[in-house]
């Protein structure tokens, strides 16, 4: 950044006012900041927020207001400490939160305050935390090489420093700068760091997968979804790939395409989750010192898949039937269980019958007993006139012979 900490400080931490304030604008900023021209014309930004309906505004500002005190705090420490790194983990989480966790929660506010979604979506902080974590956590791991050319280092200090992966590549020491990890000797060591950052990142996955259950509108599913399944993918294709290092990658438009045509319900986006986390263990070697917590990290996920969405209940592509693996032992508890259900709820039926509707039973019993008396009566009504006719036939025949 090419101003200095005492210019910056005060433009950052009253930027919520200045953002609605007509006619401002900024024109101080170096003409290679990326943001210099959306400065130079806030006017038209600002024009624009102040037609806003209020309780859109309100949300933008007090989003903005945390984000930009949490942006100057950051701006402050480096600026007074000549520090260029993170140091811990804890404070690792909380620049993802200033910059990326908010995000979550004003575009979750959104979506409450316009009625998509439930007013109470609007309060999970912890999970839309999550869900804007988790993306820029990817991003910060894909775009190592990208930040180090410009002397941008985020990953913390307590994950790439530690000596436990120098001491399992030959008892090296840790690393003591983030660009030694694209230093040629040093791919093995710089592996296993990566390792330790992608068990970061897969902590957020299982809260990630609880805030898109809770969504029922289908255009911010998708819009929530399609980001989540393609960082899940870029952790994928960056775990145990030195290339990373290397340059910047990333998935093939083929494989974005198809996460975007996948991600469309909850089930098949835990799937998608499910595959990445087997294909990023798959990789896993058990000489990495996080071997076991990568394990950990992608059986929760394989887990909370297994626990949501059973891997036995299939669904028809068409019409949408439930349907069991017969191969899987677990569909004949299931049916059996359901073979029981049914006999308990038609016992319950019958007793609440029986207890309530005692007189029905019994005019139903009545019926039964008359029709047994008339079906008596209509036979010996029917025998009578056989006979009758019978012997009226008979006597007829007599007459007849005495004559002839």
């Amino acid at each position: 950044m090419t101003l200095p900490d005492e210019k910056k400080q005060p433009i950052l931490r009253q930027f919520h006012k200045l953002a609605v304030t007509p006619g401002w604008t900024f024109t101080e900023c170096g003409p290679n900041e990326k943001d210099r021209q959306l400065l130079v014309e806030w006017t038209v930004v600002s024009e624009e927020l102040n037609r806003l309906d209020p309780r859109y505004l309100d949300i933008i500002l007090d989003i903005t207001e945390k984000m930009q005190t949490g942006m100057a705090d950051f701006a402050h420490k480096a600026a007074t400490t000549n520090e260029k790194y993170v140091e811990t983990i804890d404070e690792y989480n909380l620049y993802c939160h200033y910059v990326a966790g908010l995000v979550g929660e004003g575009l979750t506010r959104f979506w409450s305050a316009s009625g998509k979604e439930a007013e109470w979506l609007g309060e999970q902080l912890e999970l839309s935390n999550a869900m804007g974590t988790m993306l820029q956590k990817t991003n910060i791991i894909r775009d190592y090489r990208e930040d180090a050319d410009e002397n941008r280092f985020f990953w913390p200090r307590e994950i790439w420093g530690r000596e436990v992966y120098g001491k399992a590549v030959g008892g090296r020491p840790g690393f003591t700068e983030m660009t030694q990890m694209y230093q040629p000797g040093n791919e093995k060591q710089a592996l296993w760091v990566q390792s330790g950052m992608v068990v970061d990142v897969l902590g957020h996955a299982c809260d990630s997968l609880d805030y898109l259950r809770l969504l029922k509108e289908q255009s911010v599913f998708c819009f929530c979804a399609i980001p989540q399944t393609m960082a899940m993918a870029t952790l994928s294709l960056c775990f145990m790939n030195y290339e990373m290092f290397q340059r910047n990658i990333k998935i093939r438009k083929a494989e974005a395409a198809s996460l975007i045509m996948r991600s469309t319900n909850p089930r098949d986006v835990a799937y998608i989750f499910r595959d990445y986390a087997r294909r990023i263990h798959a990789r896993a070697v058990p000489e990495d010192p996080n071997f076991i917590k990568l394990s950990v990290a992608c059986g929760k996920i394989e887990q909370w898949c297994e626990r949501n969405y059973p891997s036995f209940v299939r669904l028809g592509t068409v019409s949408g039937n439930v349907q069991f693996d017969p191969y899987d032992m677990r569909s004949k508890v299931v049916e059996a269980a359901q073979i029981r259900d049914r006999e308990l709820l038609r016992e319950k039926r019958l007793q609440e019958l029986r207890e309530k509707q005692p007189e029905a039973l019994a005019t139903d019993r009545k019926p039964a007993d008359t029709s047994i008396g008339e079906l008596i009566f209509y036979v010996g009504t029917a025998f009578l006139i056989v006979f009758a006719v019978g012997m009226g036939a008979t006597w007829l025949l007599l007459q007849y012979m005495g004559d002839a």
